[in-house]
């Protein structure tokens, strides 16, 4: 999977930069792992099994697990 050309089909779809749908999409991971309103049990259980290095996962390590539950799912 190729995170550089997702970012630029987005922009381009968007009419935004690529840096910029990176960074969105790091916000909306920021402002879902930090959001009062989602510090509840069922919420932290679906955040972690995300595989994360740091406290909030990188809008790479959440488009690589989501990718693999979809192809999961598939099958």
């Amino acid at each position: 999977m190729n995170m550089r050309k997702i970012y630029r089909e987005l922009a381009k779809k968007y009419g935004v930069s690529a840096k910029e749908v990176r960074e969105e999409m790091q916000a909306a991971l920021t402002d879902a792992y930090t959001n009062p309103l989602n510090n509840n049990v069922i919420t932290k259980a679906y955040q972690n099994r995300i595989p994360h290095q740091g406290e909030i996962p990188t809008p790479e390590e959440a488009v690589r697990y989501l990718v693999g539950e979809v192809k999961k799912n598939k099958a």
